[in-house]
């Protein structure tokens, strides 16, 4: 499928702005209210994107002045910068400030005010040049709303220590109604989505975003540090690929590249990220970050724009002669045709990477989606023992009994665990590997999407090891320990797929990246409780990885 990019662009609303004077004459004057916080974002050594959004407490309100003041937290003399502007029902509200000019390596206040009302008050800071000692980045994804409390987000913001939030996505959820997806919670009642029905329209995606960022936990995450963001499926739809989603049906939800324009302009507007360039490129979320001369990190997108149907089981697992085509399965996930990023992608990926190791940067992260580990489903049976899971499943309901059998089907055939993840596009990851060795890398991987922890390490088809990678658990998203009460999965997978050092399926957090030029330390950060307003953090495990001559090493216990 080709993309038209300034038909794309002109679905999600970018366009030359036009002037101050044009679109507000007549501003609002009435009451307004800051209901959803502050945020920053996309921090560069010079530049940093400010964001909030401005709620007229009357019908019908139109264009609404705005006035911003940014100042240097350390006081010292100079850096202070200040602005206005205007916003309108024509981007919800919401209001983005890329400033730009200025200091490296600098600490900012920032907050807005509107009809003599004040916003609160927000931190960011902008990228370090030169030398850089420490950074420390905590990475989330996956937030749940009716599933429960954001205590996670609550914790990174009373972090003694965060330089940037690398969020993976699935920050928002698009089901809604009874019944649906999280609704079992203890504290759904109390937190149910809004609207309460599955979004399609923009309407629908910008009220869903509203009703996340009205949470007091997640705005405090917001005002602690810069975010850098990207989506996962379900700012679309569950499963989403360039061409429609599992969660998505045309017949009833209209035309896929509507309801998915839908869903990126509201995503832009409500996200402190720089919106595409008029007429520039569609893939907005491939960027990159050079956090002084100790690391850079490449955000990559795998979702929307070059990613190719998921192969599912039912569908695409034929059966020849009686028996499961596993070679033809297996032909069909090795096939080189089948992308999570287009040529172009790919390239820039590979120059991004060389670019940073000739800059004599130490260390390359990769902001990705979904795990990249290979992990072939084990046998709960042969891994766990026979008395275990008979004993876990004694008292779960036949649907849990039916997946583990499942899983003991696959595991026969050697199959793999998910293919929504890189194992479904298994030639793709194998460009990544060769991008990692071409330019001699030290690559982070870090992952969303999984509602799990993972410390994995990454090996190419040459068995040669290419990366590791953290993979961060939900904010409040169910795991498989959710449903499958008293089998550890985590175990299972760490004593079933070679790749894989550590594993939770149970816990809920983030992970703590600390990174200095001899060595990057990963801590799987955990709250006690999504359901309790009391919780405490602890750490769950922590792994640290050392830099060598072209690579890194296996993963430590720290």
């Amino acid at each position: 499928m080709k993309i038209d990019r300034r038909r794309a662009l002109a679905l999600l609303g970018f366009g030359a702005a036009a002037p101050l004077t044009a679109r507000a004459q007549t501003p609002f004057g009435g009451q307004v209210a800051f209901e959803h916080g502050v945020a920053s974002g996309d921090p560069l050594a010079d530049a940093v994107v400010l964001w909030t959004r401005i709620t007229p407490k009357a019908e019908g309100a139109g264009q609404i002045a705005y006035a911003w003041r940014l100042n240097p937290i350390d006081r010292r003399a100079g850096g202070a910068k200040s602005g206005q502007g205007f916003t309108g029902p024509d981007r919800d509200f919401t209001v983005k400030v890329d400033v730009t000019g200025l200091d490296a390596g600098r600490g900012y206040t920032f907050e807005f005010e509107a009809n003599g009302v004040t916003s609160p008050m927000g931190r960011t800071r902008t990228l370090p040049v030169g030398e850089t000692r420490e950074l420390v980045f905590a990475v989330a994804s996956c937030s749940l709303y009716p599933n429960g409390y954001f205590n996670a987000y609550q914790a990174i913001a009373d972090l003694p220590k965060v330089d940037a939030v690398i969020h993976l996505g699935d920050y928002i959820y698009e089901y809604g109604g009874p019944g649906s997806y999280g609704m079992t919670s203890a504290v759904a009642e109390e937190r149910p989505h809004v609207p309460p029905h599955e979004i399609v329209s923009l309407a629908d995606y910008r009220q869903r975003h509203a009703q996340y960022k009205s949470d007091p936990q997640l705005q405090a995450a917001h005002a602690r540090a810069p975010w850098i963001v990207s989506w996962d499926d379900h700012e679309t739809a569950n499963n989403s690929w360039m061409g429609g989603a599992e969660n998505h049906s045309p017949e009833t939800e209209g035309d896929w590249n509507v309801r998915k324009a839908n869903a990126l302009k509201a995503y832009f507007e409500w996200m402190p990220i720089r919106d595409p360039a008029p007429g520039g490129s569609f893939e907005a979320m491939n960027r990159s970050f050079q956090f002084g001369d100790l690391a850079s990190l490449i955000m990559l997108e795998t979702r929307l724009t070059a990613r190719d149907d998921q192969l599912d089981y039912g569908r695409d697992l034929e059966v020849v002669d009686g028996q499961p085509d596993v070679a033809g399965f297996r032909a069909k996930i090795n096939d080189p045709a089948r992308r999570m990023m287009s040529e172009a992608q790919e390239a820039w990926l590979a120059k991004e990477l060389a670019d940073s190791v000739q800059a004599g940067r130490p260390w390359q992260v990769l902001g990705n989606q979904v795990v990249m580990a290979r992990m072939d489903v084990p046998s709960p049976r042969a891994t766990l023992g026979e008395q275990a899971v008979a004993e876990a499943i004694a008292t779960q309901p036949e649907d849990i009994t039916k997946r583990i059998d499942q899983m003991e089907r696959l595991a026969a055939m050697g199959l793999p665990y998910g293919l929504d993840m890189w194992d479904g596009y298994a030639a793709a990851r194998e460009r990544l590997y060769d991008a990692v060795e071409a330019a001699k890398a030290r690559a982070i991987v870090v992952s969303g999407d999984s509602h799990a922890f993972w410390a994995n390490e990454l090996y190419d088809d040459g068995g040669a090891l290419r990366a590791v990678e953290f993979g961060t658990t939900g904010i409040t998203s169910p795991g498989a320990g959710d449903y499958v009460k008293g089998l550890p999965v985590g175990e299972l997978y760490m004593k079933g797929a070679k790749e894989v050092v550590f594993s939770d399926h149970d816990a809920k957090g983030f992970v703590l990246l600390t990174l200095t030029p001899e060595a990057v330390k990963g801590e799987l950060m955990t709250v006690s409780s999504i359901v309790s307003k009391d919780y405490e953090t602890a750490v769950r495990k922590a792994f640290t990885v050392t830099p060598q001559e072209a690579g890194v090493s296996p993963l430590k216990d720290a």
